[in-house]
């Protein structure tokens, strides 16, 4: 009845995909990103099962826990019980898909521990930066998805290979293979580059005394840089949140639009506190989020603008951060 699995190209995608391919018995997979779904630029049809993704206009199954996108569905006035599969807000694409197929298929046992690594990678829901840093089968597995890559069809080419071995062997099996280990010590070279690149681009406003929000900007690349903002907390761990703003880029070309992603520090986690960087996203109406991590878009006419804008939205981010 389905022939395709159509995913998310991250680590909670590829666990849904693990988990649709040995519960439906397909091997056609396709690995995506949202904004793809979203702009209809993939063919989806009646024959596909969507995993971690926005709801398209068409599917077999989808399986979903973005609130953004139950939001979306609401908008189009379209009731997520009346889609074959499964909605419901959990930390993983791959916990809603396990919990669905569980109650009526005999699934292996050692997927349940790869279903918990997907739970706390895809929610970022580490105790600190120390529990963040440990190195888990998940974690081995997760970086090796993120290094870069000479091509998509080379990445897409991997993650298939992923879902392949993690169907037949448990997770900690696989975080084991030659070609696993390789790719893994290939992204922590990549990891310390990325590390020393934000060494040179961070900073703190002079207002902030207490070096409470690091900065990362990165308007000064021609070309997309490649940067993992939660990096920074290696340099300043007693940060409580990070900023990272940059250009946005239309087909590869710097534009002189703004876009701000923030997140909290994973230290926050241990102590009660009142920040909300959705809702300061929110509040300065430019963009969204949750209490932990958000993102925002400012369009700007002219280079000269978009500096004015990224002093003064900067500022007024830090303002709301330090009264919450």
């Amino acid at each position: 009845m389905y022939k395709r699995i159509v995913t998310h190209s991250d680590f909670d995608g590829v666990a849904s995909a693990v988990i649709c391919a040995y519960a439906l018995k397909i091997n056609f997979i396709v690995f995506t990103q949202p904004r793809t779904v979203t702009d209809a630029q993939i063919s989806i049809t009646g024959e596909d099962v969507v995993c971690d993704l926005p709801y398209p206009l068409e599917c077999g199954m989808w399986f979903d826990h973005h609130e953004g996108n139950l939001e979306d569905l609401e908008y189009r006035k379209i009731d997520p019980a009346s889609i074959p599969g499964c909605f419901e807000i959990k930390n993983s694409c791959a916990r809603v898909i396990y919990d669905y197929f569980r109650n009526n298929k005999e699934l292996p046992e050692y997927y349940a521990e790869m279903v918990d690594e997907a739970d706390i990678i895809d929610s970022f829901d580490y105790k600190n930066i120390e529990d963040w840093r440990k190195e888990t089968p998940g974690k081995i597995i997760d970086c090796t998805i993120k290094l870069s890559e000479q091509s998509f069809q080379q990445k897409w080419q991997y993650l298939k290979s992923l879902v392949l071995l993690l169907k037949d062997r448990p997770i900690r099996e696989v975080a084991l293979l030659p070609g696993v280990k390789k790719r893994y010590h290939k992204f922590q070279a990549e990891e310390q580059q990325m590390i020393d690149k934000i060494r040179d681009d961070i900073y703190f406003l002079p207002e902030d005394n207490q070096k409470q929000l690091m900065i990362i900007d990165l308007t000064k690349y021609k070309k997309i840089p490649r940067i993992m903002k939660h990096l920074a907390y290696l340099i300043y761990p007693d940060a409580l949140g990070v900023l990272q703003v940059g250009n946005m880029y239309h087909n590869q070309i710097k534009t002189n639009n703004l876009s701000l992603s923030m997140s909290l520090s994973l230290n926050l986690n241990n102590v009660e506190h009142n920040k909300d960087v959705g809702e300061i996203m929110r509040q300065l109406n430019i963009g969204n989020g949750h209490a932990g991590a958000a993102s925002g878009v400012i369009y700007c006419d002219s280079k000269n603008e978009m500096l004015k804008t990224k002093d003064r939205i900067l500022r007024e981010v830090f303002s709301q951060f330090k009264q919450q």
